[in-house]
């Protein structure tokens, strides 16, 4: 199946497989920031969607 992504008046519908969903908090790093996955997904390829705290 192909990636389908629609964005309509501030509500996203994404159609694609995946075999991982889980939301995280990004935290101070250093002088950055990150985020800490599973180690299941390492070298998998990830999407990152930024969404308001609310």
């Amino acid at each position: 199946m192909g990636r389908r992504i629609k964005i309509n008046k501030n509500k996203l519908v994404l159609e694609e497989e995946f075999e991982w969903m889980f939301e995280k908090t990004i935290t101070k790093f250093g002088t950055g920031a990150k985020i800490d996955a599973p180690k299941e997904l390492i070298g998998k390829k990830v999407l990152v969607f930024v969404k308001d705290k609310h």
